[in-house]
């Protein structure tokens, strides 16, 4: 018979009970059931563990050896459970971020790994800001990062905790030999007849969009949905235009105008848990983020470098499709 937990377990309770009888009660056993059960256990340690008297047990010194042993064993086993079931619950300690497409994310991750550089940080993306919410909602993710139309409230309102981040006017995105693109500001009458390219998404924003064409006199005539390097694609030979966050990175073969009148604006959101394991964070991940869109509007506006290749600058745009509202 091999030894197993349960079998220590056995052990400290007769010798904290100091009777088999006692022992037994306590383990809500039959103490005839107990006396052949610690009957195995000597065999298998090769001695007997406890000498028996009329006022109960004692531990022999091999039982004193295996008694010492069995509570070190026993505390740190259950202390490992315990670990493993908040571990899984919780995941290890760090940052567990979604959102989508945008340098806000990129630029967020990149502030975390420099102000807190032994945590680890993790991130989730998805065109839908319904399921980004409902990660952290679960508890499988920290925060949320994402985007929503104008007034528009985000997902899960009433289970987690919003902060704007930012609120910017929407741009139109056009390729660098449009002829619209000499122009400082457009008015989205004058893209009447151009067809438009957007990402999927889940919030209002197209209906928002339709309903400013409508103001505008004309309807989009052909619209492409696509994933974020095909918009772009589309955008740069001349297939289509966009509409993007006053974010979006400079961008080879790309100009990015501001719509006359501000038409439709785009809120910037971060969210979180407010009994989440890292909502005593949210006031630096918030700052940082701040940060991060600061950074990426003077980026866009041309008052800094744009990110170079190797660090996603077309990877992470900011779309902001005619069809739906995607996470920031």
């Amino acid at each position: 018979m091999d030894l197993e937990l349960r079998h220590l377990k056995t052990i400290r309770a007769i010798a904290d009970a100091g009777s088999l009888t006692r022992a037994a009660t306590a383990l809500g056993l039959a103490q005839p059931a107990l006396s052949a059960q610690l009957k195995r256990i000597e065999r298998a340690l090769g001695g007997a563990l406890f000498e028996r008297g009329r006022e109960g047990v004692r531990a022999t010194a091999l039982g004193d050896l295996v008694l010492d042993r069995a509570r070190v064993v026993l505390p740190a086993v259950c202390e490992l459970q315990e670990e493993a079931v908040r571990f899984a619950r919780d995941g290890a300690e760090g940052y567990r971020l979604g959102g989508t497409h945008g340098p806000l994310l990129g630029g967020l991750v990149d502030r975390i790994a420099r102000s807190d550089p032994g945590a680890p940080v993790t991130t989730c993306i998805s065109w839908s800001e319904r399921e980004i919410a409902g990660g952290v909602v679960d508890g499988r993710l920290d925060f949320a990062l994402v985007g929503v139309c104008g007034e528009s409230g985000p997902p899960e309102a009433g289970r987690l905790a919003w902060t704007e981040v930012a609120r910017d006017p929407v741009y139109v995105m056009l390729a660098a030999d449009h002829p619209l693109a000499p122009r400082t500001e457009i008015d989205l009458a004058e893209l009447a007849a151009e067809a438009w390219t957007d990402v999927p998404g889940d919030g209002c924003f197209g209906d928002c969009f339709a309903a400013a064409c409508v103001r505008a006199g004309f309807t989009p005539a052909c619209v492409y949905e696509t994933d974020t390097a095909s918009c772009v694609h589309l955008v740069q030979v001349g297939r289509a235009v966009g509409l993007c966050r006053a974010t979006f990175p400079v961008t080879p073969g790309l100009v990015t105008r501001p719509l006359a009148g501000a038409p439709l604006m785009w809120r910037h959101l971060l969210g979180w848990h407010p009994e989440g394991r890292a909502a005593g964070r949210s006031g630096a991940v918030l700052g940082h983020t701040r940060a991060a869109h600061a950074e990426a509007l003077a980026t866009s506006a041309g008052r800094m470098p744009a990110p170079s290749p190797r660090e996603g600058a077309r990877g992470d745009t900011s779309l902001v499709p005619p069809g739906a509202a995607p996470p920031a």
